[in-house]
């Protein structure tokens, strides 16, 4: 197999029906095609979770590309089986082909490019988790935790998710908005409808503290950031009949936050809001739960962003977007270390059924990532 040629090896990481938490052997792939390249592999199984981190040379600079071989379950459907890695029309299809597989066999096809014309200045590297389509906790924080005790933590780090929304070349993320779940349950006293009075019906305040928190305008923005959005996702009684008062009802509500606030403080808007409209009886009547999955990040170091701009603009002739849009990635657990940023594909198909990627885009991403390279390796 030709490693200069993104291709096939593609083809073959599609092949590895490697759905969460599974791997399949898709990194063990991965590792066959890095080790004749002069790479040093790490196999970091944590909790059972495939991870890989490899690295060619020790000197600095350090580039890293990182990325993820798991995906997300593939659906029904499908124009081509969507673990065969088919070709069609000049299209490659497969779950995972944009999201991110094609991306990693981009990165391996542009450091053999690099590699052909001679020994790299600095080092290369690899961080590949097979747990961001998942929970996320025993993939790529978990390995940067091994790299940072042993060494490896990187000067620059570029994330393959594919972030552009019609041609290669649209968009650069620098960032990305933090994301809070909260789940709210207000308690009250069951009773009969005909006499409330008997009752604490906790519906009624339920619904009032939900209209006040969607009617705050929590911020209108950043430079660099779009407003932070709350959006209820659920409101749950459990109630099954007409004439009853239910005896708690509950909530649940998604936040992405931008740079103006933390996980911390929005917990706390969170928690005075609820206890001011907890049902006014008895001990504490209120509960809330929170996770932050991740809290907002921007890379404002405007020389690496820069240069990756230029890198990208000097093979597609586009000078690329800055954006913060979309969900979350595992960039978030990067940031905390080092430079990051993220390109990659275009994401129109990405967890749709018939994911895909045309062939030509994706020797156009390898093109790019060789670039990359010889900007900040040369």
């Amino acid at each position: 197999m030709s490693h200069s040629d993104p291709v096939p090896l593609a083809q073959a990481l599609l092949r590895c029906a490697s759905v969460t938490p599974q791997d399949e052997g898709a990194q063990a792939i991965l590792a066959a095609a890095l080790t004749p390249m002069g790479f040093t592999v790490h196999h970091l199984p944590f909790n059972r979770t495939p991870n890989l981190f490899a690295r060619l040379g020790t000197g600095t600079p350090h580039f890293c590309f990182a990325g993820h071989t798991d995906v997300v379950p593939p659906g029904q459907a499908w124009r081509h089986p969507p673990f065969a890695g088919a070709i069609e029309d000049g299209v490659l299809y497969g779950r995972g082909a944009c999201d991110m597989k094609g991306a990693i066999a981009a990165f391996v096809a542009a450091c053999a490019r690099h590699l052909a014309k001679g020994p790299p200045r600095g080092s290369i590297s690899l961080l590949i988790t097979g747990d961001e389509e998942g929970p996320a906790t025993d993939g790529t924080v978990r390995v940067l935790e091994w790299m940072e005790a042993n060494g490896q933590l990187p000067d620059f780090c570029l994330v393959g998710e594919p972030t552009n929304p019609a041609a290669i070349g649209d968009m650069i993320k620098i960032g990305r908005r933090g994301s809070l779940n909260a789940t709210i349950t207000l308690h009250g006293v069951q009773g009969h409808v005909a006499y409330p009075h008997r009752a604490h019906n906790p519906i009624h305040p339920l619904i009032t503290l939900l209209s006040e928190l969607t009617g705050t305008v929590l911020d209108t923005g950043t430079q660099h950031f779009e407003p932070t959005s709350l959006q209820v996702t659920s409101i749950d009684v459990g109630n099954q009949a007409n004439n009853v008062i239910p005896a708690s009802a509950t909530a649940r509500l998604n936040i992405r936050f931008n740079d103006r606030h933390t996980g911390a403080s929005l917990q706390a808007w969170l928690r005075e809001a609820v206890d001011r409209h907890a049902p006014p009886h008895g001990a504490r009547q209120a509960s809330l739960d929170v996770t932050v999955s991740g809290e907002a990040f921007l890379t404002a170091d405007t020389g690496f962003t820069t240069r990756l701009a230029g890198a990208i603009a000097q093979v597609t002739g586009v000078q690329p977007r800055l954006d913060t849009g979309g969900g979350t990635s595992d960039a978030r657990f990067i940031a905390r270390t080092t430079k990051v940023a993220e390109f990659g594909l275009v994401g129109a198909t990405m967890h749709k059924t018939d994911e895909c990627v045309s062939v030509a885009d994706l020797r156009l991403l390898t093109d790019i990532y060789a670039q990359i390279l010889r900007d900040f390796l040369a």
